[in-house]
């Protein structure tokens, strides 16, 4: 059998039509098949590499690491270097009540740990969540992701999980004395870039301290520069209890966490004892590209134009078949007329070696956040390429 062959029958698929590209390596922004063909990476492997594929600073700590150890002990019984830096590092870039990270091996289970963590805390049962959220697809995620149609096979779910609107002031009513949590996206990713009003998010937060309510902020897509700031949270002057993340962090390499006051967290460690465990969680390689990862970042000030970026890009695409375009620094959704057309511009880029991707909860859209590190030049080139696309669409 040939690569693809092995790949259609012995390895599972999520879905009937993958794309099937078959990859040689990774550069900076690109990706590059076996045939040599170079891509542009304009999803950052949806949200993973913000910094671009294999960055020295994060491949130079990754190989000193493996010179070291790799696994040794489950998460949480042995002191190790790259865990504790890591630790530090998240310590000296959140707020002041976000100070003690546990660290695991995906965003879906950052989100797990975040929802025991929660009930154990306030020994309450009732979790809220929004319509059209994506948290990931374990039985607690799923069961806080608002997607009927994804949640319909696998019933039944977590129990007492009720879910209001996204940037509806009305239904903050909901959140009352009996709720555990709130667990919601700072900004809804899959649900194709929505972005709360500055007044709801005060609104929710005020509502969640005044009821003893934790507030759980999922920033596993727009961790780590991806909207303008180091956090989407930033933008509205306001701290969840909880938060959460994952992708970006790695610098590509597989890692989550949640993160909380040394309060809430220690309760975790008793009544029962290993409230969360994790044997991979916190592996040390991957811990190690995660400090290296926040460094490149700061020493590189990619943070620094990820705005203006995001706005070019959208000034670029404003074609006569775009319906809307929802931008937050370099995180966008286009909207076009339908499933079909979004389907013909995702095939037809892939085809002129432009990435985009489609959201599973908006299908009639198509996702850009390409890496930090894009210049104007590149997003001049890629959105002509786009524009052309566009224009050949049926």
């Amino acid at each position: 059998m040939n690569n693809k062959e092995i790949f259609f029958n012995y390895q599972a698929q999520t879905t009937p039509f993958p794309i099937g590209l078959e990859i040689e390596r990774a550069e900076g922004l690109f990706i590059y098949d076996t045939n040599g063909k170079a891509y542009y990476d304009m999803v950052s492997g949806l949200a993973v590499t913000n910094i671009g594929h294999r960055h020295p600073k994060v491949l130079n700590a990754i190989k000193k690491q493996l010179d070291t150890h790799l696994h040794v002990m489950p998460y949480g019984e042995f002191i190790q270097g790259p865990q504790i830096k890591l630790a530090e590092k998240l310590n000296s870039i959140l707020p002041d009540n976000l100070t003690t990270s546990y660290f695991v091996n995906s965003g879906a289970e950052s989100v797990e740990g975040a929802l025991k963590l929660a009930k154990r805390y306030t020994g309450r049962q009732e979790i809220i969540a929004c319509h059209k959220s994506y948290h990931g697809s374990t039985h607690g995620a799923l069961s806080v992701s608002g997607n009927l149609l994804k949640q319909s096979a696998f019933k039944p779910l977590l129990p007492n999980v009720n879910f209001i609107h996204f940037d509806e002031m009305d239904d903050l009513s909901n959140i009352t004395e009996k709720t555990a949590c709130v667990i919601i996206e700072t900004v809804q990713g899959d649900a194709g870039v929505r972005i709360a009003s500055q007044a709801y998010m005060k609104a929710l937060r005020e509502k969640c301290t005044e009821t003893g309510t934790l507030l759980i902020l999922d920033e596993i897509q727009t961790g780590f520069g991806r909207t303008g700031t180091f956090f989407a949270f930033e933008q509205y002057n306001i701290t969840p209890d909880i938060l959460c993340i994952a992708k970006a962090l790695g610098g590509g390499m597989p890692i989550g966490a949640f993160v909380s006051s040394k309060e809430i967290m220690d309760c975790l460690t008793n009544n029962p004892m290993l409230g969360h465990i994790t044997t991979f969680g916190g592996h040390p390689v991957n811990c190690a590209a995660a400090v290296a990862n926040i460094e490149v970042i700061e020493e590189e000030n990619l943070i620094e134009g990820v705005k203006e970026k995001g706005e070019l890009m959208k000034q670029l695409l404003s074609h006569k078949i775009v319906k809307e375009i929802r931008q937050i620094g370099l995180m966008l959704a286009i909207d076009l007329e339908s499933d079909k057309i979004t389907q013909q511009v995702v095939e037809g880029t892939m085809k002129k070696g432009i990435i985009t991707f489609w959201f599973l909860s908006c299908p009639a859209s198509f996702r850009l956040a390409p890496p930090l590190t894009i210049t104007t030049k590149e997003i001049e080139l890629v959105c002509k390429g786009i524009n052309e696309v566009f224009d050949s669409v049926k």
